[in-house]
């Protein structure tokens, strides 16, 4: 992140998006998703010295955007179930928010690296960010989190046949200057 100051940065700066992947002898019927965060803010700091990020993530706005694969597209139904089985599995009635603070950040020409705890589902556990500089001034940092590490069950379907895989992509992507 090259830009010095102190930045809080949201859905008007860019996306935070989650990647799902499903598994097991049924998979052929369900489907890749894309579920995107629209409420989520951090706030960034960056000099000469150091960098910091702390990051809160609201779990109730999760939206389904698309899901790839499957026998049939996904209808407005699919992603209403999609959202509230998502929302289930975090339990975001009684742990709404996520939040990331970094411990670490490293800083390379074009990206860099940020390390951090991830407080998800009342666990916490590390989690790293790569970080690349995909045009100037336009930055996307991924990460991958198993969901068993914060206490979540993958969701299944038809006795287990059909299984959402424990490892999902989580991907933010951030312009500097919205």
């Amino acid at each position: 992140m090259a830009f010095a100051g102190q930045h809080q940065i949201g859905p008007a700066h860019g996306k935070l998006v989650v990647r799902t992947f499903r598994e097991g002898i049924a998979a052929g019927v369900g489907h890749d998703l894309t579920l995107e965060i629209t409420g989520w803010s951090a706030d960034l700091t960056v000099d000469d010295d150091h960098t910091e990020v702390a990051a809160t993530i609201d779990l109730g706005t999760l939206v389904v955007r698309t899901g790839t694969g499957g026998v049939k597209p996904l209808s407005d139904r699919d992603r209403r179930d999609i959202a509230h089985n998502a929302r289930k599995a975090l339990d975001t009635d009684h742990g709404p928010t996520a939040r990331f603070v970094s411990t670490t950040v490293t800083q390379t020409d074009g990206g860099g690296t940020i390390e951090g705890t991830l407080t998800l589902h009342g666990k916490d556990n590390p989690f790293t960010l790569q970080v690349t500089e995909t045009e100037p001034g336009h930055y996307r940092a991924t990460g991958t989190l198993r969901q068993t590490d914060y206490g979540i069950k993958p969701h299944t379907a038809f006795f287990g046949a059909l299984k959402l895989a424990d490892q999902v992509e989580i991907e933010v992507e951030v312009a500097e200057s919205a």
